[in-house]
Order: C-alpha cells, then structure tokens, then sequence
C-alpha cells in the first residue's frame, strides 16, 4: 500500500451537497511535527478550497492518539542553523516564511476552519489551532510554548495571541513553558469550544448534517451555533468532574509577579516565589533553566507588538526568527534538548540582565533590505 503521504486531504460529502475538507497531519511518528512539504501542501490545498465553491468548511486534524501537532521539525531548523553559521540560513528561513504564510491564510480564511486540537498542540502546531476559526480543545489537550528552552521564543502568531491573553498570562507562560489544560486553553481565549476526545465521529457527522449555505459568513454562523450546543458549559475529564484551571487559579498572582516594566525584576518575582504548586513548580524550573537571550527577546516581542496589526505581526516575527536562527544560542539550545539531550545548554549569558541590549536590537532590526512577507500587507 503507498505511503498516503505527510498531510492527508479529503472532501467528506455532507447531506445538502456541500463537502467537508478535511486535513490531517500524517506523521504519527514524530506527533504531526511540521515540515516545509507539509506546509507547502496546506497551504496549496486551503487556497484551492477557499476558491471552491462546494466547500463550505475545513477541519483539521492529528492522526494517533497523542498529538494535533508538536510543533515544527526543530532539528531540521538546527541542521540549517549549524550549516550555515551567522546566516543566510536558507532552509531555516525558508520553512519560516512559509510558515508564517499558512498562519496567516488561516487567520483571514474566508471559510469557517475547525481545528480538534486533542493531544499535545505547540509550536507551529499551536499556530494553526490560534489561527482557527473555531478551535476545540478535548480533556487530552496539552498546550505549551516550550520556546524559551530552545533559546527561540513564541512564533507562529504569539505576538497576536500572547498580546491579547488576559492580564500577564501571555507573557508569564512565555517565559515560563507553563503548560496549559482545556480549561486554561478556554480561559486564555485560544480556544471557544470543549469536546471529550471520543466525540470527534459525532462533532463530524453533526458538521455533515448541516444545511450549509452559499455564504461563508452564514456557515460560520451555522458551525457556531452547532459547537455551542455539542459543548459543554466547561471543561471535564473523562469522568465528567470539571477540570481545574491554573491559569485562571493563578492569575492575580501572575500579574503582580509580572507587573512593569523591569524584566530582571520579573524574572526574580517568579523564581523567588514560594510555592508548593506543582504547575508553579514546573514553570520557575523552565524559567531558570532557559536562555536568558529569548527571555529578553520574548519581553520585547510582547512590548512591540502589542499594537500591531496581524500583517505586522507576522513580518515582524520573521524579521525575529531569522535573526534568532543565524545566532549560535539557538543552536546551542537545540543541542542541548534535542540533539545531545545532555539538557546542559552552555547559554552565552547566565542572567537576563547580563545580556547585551545591543543584541536584543539586532534581533529587532531587518536583515534584509525587504521583508520577504512585505506582501502580505
């Protein structure tokens, strides 16, 4: 039987003659993780469906029980990183802009896209999910934006979605990798719908069953009205018992830990705390142990960004990301997770405050004379 291939496209007919489109990430093996083909390959086949006219949704989907999508393909961003010292790092780059292109197509799609984002959903597999019209979480989603342990920071839209999370929740679990539950997910905005992961059969023969229209904003409309009265009122396991938030727990202690404008003084409010809370715990860990040079690059990522449009937003994180992968503390931290796994990245600066704000501005400046996104305004 022939390989179906990294990303499976099929065209489910519903009751009134429409079709359903449907996408799955095909790489079990590696929890959906994203590669340049598979974003080629998605973006071609949504461009072809918004021009079709019998289509009158997308859903999208992980195959296996573990993941949407684990993020993109980080050793293959470190393979181009390490060939190409100090840049141009053409794959890399590459797999950036393209990237960046399917996240922004999802966010204007005209059609109404379902993202099931049951299982672990980071990175670029997060990107999709935040770019979702309707995003639904399951009692197995596990969100995280692990960035900052790769010395990378929250691509993908994070400027958009991080900025627009409530208080200092976006930026708290930027610098920290806190991980995020359905109940966090709802409570953070990324996501408007919860269903039990069993449900998936039933969410689709009920899309199926629609009577969808000429109209894309009537089947937004249509698909809306369905989720909220297939999901329940708030999140919970599979025994019914309602799942806790500890974003939401926590939230006034995060944003006084996080209040102004002095990010070493931030970082030492949540090391500093004294806590026996577990998810705590865990978020301080990745805090201590990441690069202090994505931890400056994520304050100014949230600080510039917090007014720009979403065009904006995505020209600027690639004018980051390619600054960011033609430095060697990306690489080192890749290394060091991925590649050795030894988990003893050797970062070039042992403090946030120790790093240079010279660098930081590098980052933050265009390496090129034209932004290879400049179209998308």
């Amino acid at each position: 039987m022939p390989d179906p291939g990294p990303v499976i496209f099929e065209e489910r007919d519903t009751a009134n003659g429409k079709a359903i489109g449907i996408v799955t990430l095909s790489v079990e093996k590696t929890l959906n993780s994203l590669t340049l083909p598979m974003v080629e390959l998605m973006r071609a086949q949504l461009l072809e469906w918004q021009d079709d006219e019998r289509i009158a949704a997308v859903f999208m989907q992980g195959a296996g029980e573990k993941a949407f999508c684990a993020g993109g393909d980080v050793q293959e961003l470190y393979r181009s990183a390490t060939k190409t010292p100090g840049g141009p790092c053409v794959e890399a780059e590459t797999f950036f802009e393209q990237e960046y292109r399917l996240d922004y197509l999802l966010h204007t799609y005209s059609k109404p896209v379902v993202c099931w984002g049951d299982g672990i959903v980071m990175g670029g597999g997060l990107g999709l999910f935040a770019a979702s019209s309707h995003a639904i979480v399951t009692e197995k989603t596990r969100i995280a934006m692990p960035e900052i342990t790769i010395a990378l920071y929250p691509d993908v839209g994070g400027t958009w979605f991080l900025n627009r999370m409530p208080g200092k929740c976006g930026l708290f679990v930027a610098l920290t990798a806190a991980a995020m539950n359905a109940a966090d997910t709802l409570y953070a905005g990324l996501a408007r719908y919860f269903a039990h992961s069993a449900s998936k059969t039933r969410v689709l023969q009920a899309m199926s069953g629609l009577p969808w229209q000429s109209s894309d904003q009537q089947n937004r409309q249509l698909l809306t009205d369905l989720l909220k009265e297939l999901s329940p009122a708030r999140a919970a396991d599979v025994d019914g018992q309602d799942m806790p938030s500890p974003l939401a727990t926590h939230r006034a202690e995060i944003d006084v830990l996080c209040a102004g404008d002095d990010l070493a003084k931030i970082v030492a409010n949540i090391l500093s705390l004294d806590s026996e809370d577990s998810w705590i715990k865990k978020a301080q860990g990745s805090l201590a142990h990441g690069s202090p040079v994505a931890a400056n690059t994520i304050w100014q990522q949230l600080r510039r960004g917090s007014g720009m449009s979403l065009e904006e937003v995505f020209q600027f994180e690639l004018m980051v990301s390619t600054n960011v992968v033609r430095h060697p503390e990306f690489a080192e931290g890749v290394r060091a997770l991925l590649i050795d796994k030894d988990k003893s990245p050797r970062w070039l600066f042992d403090s946030v405050e120790s790093v240079p704000s010279d660098l930081i501005k590098e980052f933050m400046s265009p390496p090129w004379e034209r932004n290879p996104l400049a179209d998308l305004a």
